[in-house]
């Protein structure tokens, strides 16, 4: 699959987060939370995916996409110990700052995914250079 493939699979897979979002509001308490641990699964397991696909491609990618990717995975494992010590807290204040502290990596998440956006965008079109060049490069 080209990287212009799987932007077109992002921008897919981006509207269906933004209507579960928005459908978020109209859902019960236990319904949502059966919702965030489906959501937690899917992210843990497309995390292991891209440190799978990352491992395998390590020695094509270059380090500084080793980097992100570690310094991502680093990133979660906080964000998840986080929700998991929060869950414990059952006092109105706590609960208060558990849920701005949530809303503020959710911002985090989703400004780090739009420059993640941007830089897979410029990938690709250089990727797309870059097969041009090369093509001309050996043509008659």
């Amino acid at each position: 699959m080209t990287a212009s493939e799987k932007l077109y699979q992002l921008a897919d897979r981006a509207k269906g987060a933004e209507a579960r979002i928005d459908a978020a509001k109209d859902k019960s308490e236990a319904d949502l939370r059966a919702e965030v641990a489906q959501a937690r699964d899917a992210s843990q397991r497309k995390a292991a995916e891209l440190k799978a696909s990352a491992d395998q491609a390590q020695s094509k990618a270059s380090s500084s996409w080793r980097e992100v990717q570690s310094s991502w995975d680093a990133h979660v494992a906080k964000v998840r110990t986080h929700v998991d010590d929060a869950k414990a807290d059952h006092d109105a204040k706590q609960a208060e700052h558990r849920a701005e502290r949530a809303e503020r990596d959710a911002d985090a998440a989703v400004d780090f995914a739009s420059a993640a956006l941007e830089e897979a965008e410029y990938a690709a079109l250089d990727a797309a250079l870059a097969r041009m060049e090369a093509d001309a490069a050996v043509a008659p």
